[in-house]
């Protein structure tokens, strides 16, 4: 996944973090009921 979204950023793979989580029996994820997916992208002004 990390090389695939630095290649169409066109940025060095260290720069991106990848992680992930479970929602412990809470909310339809943690029921296994549904999946979600959030991102974060920090911008800076050069």
């Amino acid at each position: 996944m990390k090389k695939n979204i630095s290649e169409i950023l066109n940025i060095d793979e260290n720069l991106i973090g990848i992680k992930a989580t479970t929602n412990e029996k809470l909310g339809p994820e943690g029921r296994e009921e549904g999946i979600s997916c959030h991102s974060v992208v920090l911008l800076e002004k050069q």
